[in-house]
């Protein structure tokens, strides 16, 4: 039976990803790491709480066979770019590499659209750097799904992402920006969880047009 670790789980993928990985029964366990409580009614689902900050105390809890990375935040709820950038890269990177060191077998990360270090926009350069440093680590599979903007049921209202989500579906039916359209939450999940149950390649970038 398979254990799954999952970063992230109270954001959009990530509610969506627990939902679907309890209903598989080839998961027996589905281990959630997060910064504050979130409770779930199967019992399979197991919560830790933690603090980031001091990652390697917390090694003993990155064991399973798949590793499911939906973490990730804004500037505007980290207060600065470099804030962000140790939520969406160093965060991460560390808690990738203590999976390596635990052996876990399959790394599944939830990147970008556009994702690309020489990016001139910050977010999209620390996504691209953090893919680099994921494709460089020894696990036995990789997964990197590059959505765009994610719809979904938010607990905070994000005015720029909600009028995003009603112009960018209109905007992005012009001929070649289809595969840069809107895409909800749960087709992202429902990827990831196929790719971890499925993937015959050892790595796989998935991007936004195959998503669909």
């Amino acid at each position: 039976m398979t254990t799954a670790v999952v970063l992230g789980a109270t954001g959009l993928v990530g509610q969506e990803l627990i939902n679907l990985l309890v209903q598989e029964e080839s998961i027996e366990t589905v281990i959630m790491i997060t910064r504050r409580p979130y409770s779930h009614i199967c019992e399979k689902v197991e919560n830790h709480v933690i603090d980031f900050e001091q990652l390697d105390q917390y090694e003993t809890l990155f064991q399973g066979n798949l590793l499911f990375s939906c973490l990730g935040t804004t500037k505007k709820q980290a207060g600065s770019i470099s804030q962000q950038r140790k939520v969406d890269v160093d965060y991460q990177l560390q808690a990738a590499t203590i999976a390596v060191k635990n052996n876990i077998e399959h790394y599944l990360l939830v990147s970008s659209s556009g994702a690309n270090v020489k990016s001139s926009s910050p977010y999209l350069q620390m996504k691209g750097e953090l893919e680099q440093s994921i494709k460089a680590l020894p696990f036995a599979k990789t997964t990197i799904v590059q959505p765009s903007l994610l719809l979904g049921s938010r607990t905070q209202l994000r005015l720029g992402e909600f009028v995003a989500s009603i112009v960018m579906p209109i905007f992005t039916c012009l001929p070649g920006l289809k595969k840069y359209r809107p895409i909800k939450a749960h087709t992202v999940a429902a990827r990831l969880v196929q790719q971890a149950l499925t993937q015959p390649e050892s790595h796989k970038i998935v991007r936004l047009d195959e998503v669909f």
